[in-house]
């Protein structure tokens, strides 16, 4: 038969304490970033807005052969620059341009119409790839 001591101190075990603080700690640190806060303001009415024209993009499409076609029009490959200065005084300048060249042609030949495009006062110009 054992006899008690009173004496003695129990042993205090926190480690299942810590385990479920921990687990607690980790659902909290998924969770938190997705809780959202979410005020209803009403918010005054404007003046009366406008709609934004979209501006049509001007096609540029060089082929194998080297021939140009803007828009569907026609140019000479060393006569683009001029007749494309002219032509854009015509169009958006806020217009995208974008240009499509057959993969087969020399990159002079395309940086040469890259340059005219720019030359003519377009900022926003895209080179067109496949995929």
């Amino acid at each position: 038969m054992m006899i008690y001591d009173w004496d003695d101190k129990p042993e205090l075990n926190i480690t299942p304490l810590v385990d479920v603080m921990l687990v607690l700690l980790a659902i909290l640190m998924v969770i938190a970033p997705n809780i959202i806060y979410e005020e209803n303001i009403k918010l005054p009415q404007g003046s009366i807005t406008q709609q934004i024209s979209k501006i049509p993009p001007v096609h540029i499409t060089i082929d194998q052969e080297g021939k140009l076609m803007v828009n569907k029009e026609v140019f000479l490959l060393n006569a683009f620059k001029d007749n494309f200065f002219l032509y854009a005084k015509k169009l958006d300048l806020k217009a995208t341009v974008l240009i499509s060249a057959d993969k087969t042609l020399d990159y002079g030949v395309v940086m040469s119409v890259l340059a005219a495009v720019k030359q003519a006062g377009f900022t926003d110009v895209s080179l067109a790839t496949n995929g």
